[in-house]
């Protein structure tokens, strides 16, 4: 199997080149750090099977974070057959000084000029005669959102993988003809030094020949030594002094950016052009004063249509959740099962399961939306905008990318916090994205907000989304005053051209999260539904109907004082907040068996747990206090998990979840306390 390395800077394609070519749904956006580990897939080309690795983006072989260093490791390792070396054709200059280092690196690199299509729009022209002569390796238009060159680019990586050696070069740098070198570099590599460095790049290599013999790639390693490579000196150091290196690493960047203007005046044609549409909207989205209102008026926005559009479609499924209940109530009955199996499958399982099921066109217009404003390119604005600010709370403008993704699931937020190159800045980070409301939240807002608040639902749920940033950032302020390190990881990022959005990624996108909740409800909250069921209708004495004498009343009680103050002193609502540990949405799933309504989203369900709730001196504050809490408490066990292994400590996990319990707490009991005294 011959192994194939996609990589290339942040942003460029790759992974929709690689979803392209494996049938792999990964999830692709229009802006930096989707891919934050490497990828696997595999296909069968003209007889070949080709096994496929998405990488994370870089900028360069020198890594800094976390997801460089995995790119970096992989491409050193002797996996990779062949490198294909994404670049963004709209971008050349900044995509090609990756280019000339993984060219440095020995093995074979197929460039994947993507984005030609942009090219096109924007009036360039690319030389693709002259650009592969200068780089000495295959240069293949392509464009992986339109499928286009897929198959030349795969021959091509046939064709080259076994040719460790450029291609013909021809080029010569303008002070070629100035230079008396030993060596005829010109004739062996696209990237020639002036004669001081090349010489000095001599010396390291002769060190590196006599210590590690065998090695394939002497002249890259030699080159991160005399740039000072901290990892390359620690892992091949080397008899020579490490001040010979003083100086040199800016000299080396310099010398391959005069190469690389080189090629683009060479090569390229019409760059002058820009993309104006993109420099008018930018105007006001990344204004300095309106950028943020502006951010939170497109938020409310895709709440509005979240709440109109997804409840209009939610009826239709009310409806099939609430006729499915009965037919099952009557084959059952039918059937002549017992009372504990008929209340297990329906009070239990349908109750739980369906009422969640009930919320999917909410979550389906709240994807949609964060997919076409992920494509469209405008998320990477909001990160840009949201720099200064996190900079001045302590934080890395990198932070506010994991706490952007945590909208959508809190997992790969968590996961996205090795951007970060500092451990104390991921630490700060995986602490408050947490607080960034999924949408596994999304069911408990809508159900909450709209029992109680029916005329302000869409107003109650929205407000929660803006207590979540507010309090990460406040945490995030808090302990910026307690924590005195100095911050210097600022954020880089690129903003891509505005576009419209790919309806092929956004349906991926969408697909992607649609099926997990349905998995979700499948596997975690069918779990829940059941074991639920069963303390809530088993005792000491045995089978119950009686919920009040069950195990689940017993364990509730005993905990409620803890809530009393905090507005949630109720036995039910402690039961579910407690499953809800396992999933956000198993609170209303819980919340259903415990008050025993089978579709809990249809008007009928609704007014009986609204009966039920009120009963038990349950109103509008405590569903305040409720949803605060919900949006504030330990996150889902996936995500503790996920905390435990980015992490690498218990004790952190174990203090953070600590944190956000004693969090939620504090703050549900300000909202009761003073809510109760000013009603």
């Amino acid at each position: 199997m011959i192994t194939v390395a996609f990589i290339g800077n942040p942003n460029c394609g790759k992974t929709t080149l690689f979803n392209a070519y494996t049938g792999a749904r990964l999830k692709v956006a229009n802006w930096p750090g989707v891919t934050v580990e490497k990828v696997e897939g595999s296909f069968r080309f003209q007889g070949e099977d080709i096994r496929l690795v998405d990488l994370p983006g870089t900028y360069s072989l020198t890594s800094y974070t976390m997801e460089e260093q995995v790119s970096r490791d992989f491409i050193l390792s002797d996996e990779v057959d062949v490198v294909i070396d994404v670049v963004d054709a709209s971008s050349l200059e900044r995509n090609l000084y990756l280019t000339l280092q993984l060219l440095e690196l020995g093995k074979p690199v197929v460039v994947a000029l993507n984005m030609m299509d942009i090219v096109e729009k924007r009036g360039m022209e690319i030389d693709l005669h002259r650009l592969p002569e200068m780089l000495g390796a295959p240069v293949i238009p392509v464009s992986a959102r339109k499928r286009r060159g897929l198959e030349v680019l795969m021959h091509a990586v046939l064709h080259h993988k076994e040719q460790a050696g450029p291609d013909p070069l021809i080029h010569e740098h303008k002070n070629a003809e100035k230079t008396r070198h030993r060596h005829d570099h010109h004739s062996e590599y696209a990237m020639v030094y002036s004669d001081e460095i090349e010489d000095r790049i001599d010396l390291f290599e002769e060190a590196l020949r006599q210590n590690y013999p065998g090695l394939s790639n002497y002249r890259w390693l030699a080159l991160k030594l005399l740039e000072s490579d901290d990892a390359i000196w620690e892992r091949y150091p080397v008899d020579l002094p490490r001040q010979q290196t003083a100086g040199f690493e800016d000299r080396v960047i310099n010398e391959k950016y005069d190469f690389i203007e080189e090629i683009v005046e060479e090569c390229l044609m019409g760059r002058a052009r820009k993309a104006e549409l993109t420099d008018r909207i930018d105007r006001i989205l990344t204004h300095r004063i309106w950028s943020i209102p502006v951010f939170l008026c497109i938020m409310a926005l895709v709440f509005f249509l979240t709440f109109t559009v997804g409840d209009f479609l939610k009826g239709y499924v009310e409806i099939l959740i609430e006729q499915l209940s009965g037919l099952v109530l009557s084959g059952l009955t039918a059937a002549g099962c017992s009372a504990p199996l008929i209340s297990l499958i329906c009070d239990g399982i349908i109750a739980g399961v369906g009422g969640i099921i009930t919320f999917l066109p909410n979550i389906f217009i709240l994807f949609l939306a964060l997919a076409l404003l992920e494509d469209s390119g405008y998320m990477s604005r909001v990160a840009y905008v949201m720099d200064g600010i996190m900079g001045r709370l302590g934080l890395s403008g990198r932070a506010f990318i994991p706490m952007l993704l945590g909208f959508g699931c809190t997992v790969p937020a968590i996961m996205a916090s090795r951007a970060l190159e500092n451990r104390r800045d991921r630490l700060k980070t995986m602490l408050v994205t947490p607080f960034m409301s999924c949408s596994a939240r999304l069911p408990v807002y809508i159900l909450f907000s709209e029992l109680f608040f029916p005329d302000y639902a869409m107003l109650a749920a929205y407000s929660m989304y803006v207590i979540g940033i507010f309090m990460a950032i406040l945490v995030a302020f808090v302990i910026s005053r307690m924590d005195r390190s100095k911050t210097e990881n600022a954020l880089l990022i690129e903003l891509p051209e505005y576009k419209l959005p790919s309806l092929r990624t956004v349906f991926i996108y969408v697909w992607e999260k649609v099926k997990d909740f349905l998995q979700k409800a499948g596997t975690t909250i069918f779990a829940a539904s059941v074991v639920m069921w069963l303390i809530l209708n088993f005792g000491p004495a045995g089978y119950t109907t009686d919920m009040t004498q069950s195990f689940g009343a017993q364990i509730g009680r005993f905990i409620v004082p803890l809530f009393v103050p905090c507005g949630l002193g109720f036995w039910q609502i402690v039961v579910a907040l407690i499953a809800g540990i396992s999933a956000k949405e198993v609170v209303v799933s819980s919340c259903a068996v415990l008050f025993g309504v089978p579709n809990v989203n249809s008007s009928a369900g609704m007014a009986s747990l609204y009966a039920g709730l009120s009963a038990i001196g349950f109103g509008p504050l405590n569903a305040v206090c409720l949803m605060v809490f919900c949006l504030l408490y330990v996150p889902c066990a996936a995500t503790i998990i996920t905390i435990r292994r980015e992490s690498g400590s218990r004790r952190w996990t174990a203090l953070s979840v600590i944190f956000q319990l004693a969090t939620a707490w504090v703050m549900s009991f300000l909202i009761y306390q003073i809510g109760s005294r000013l009603l």
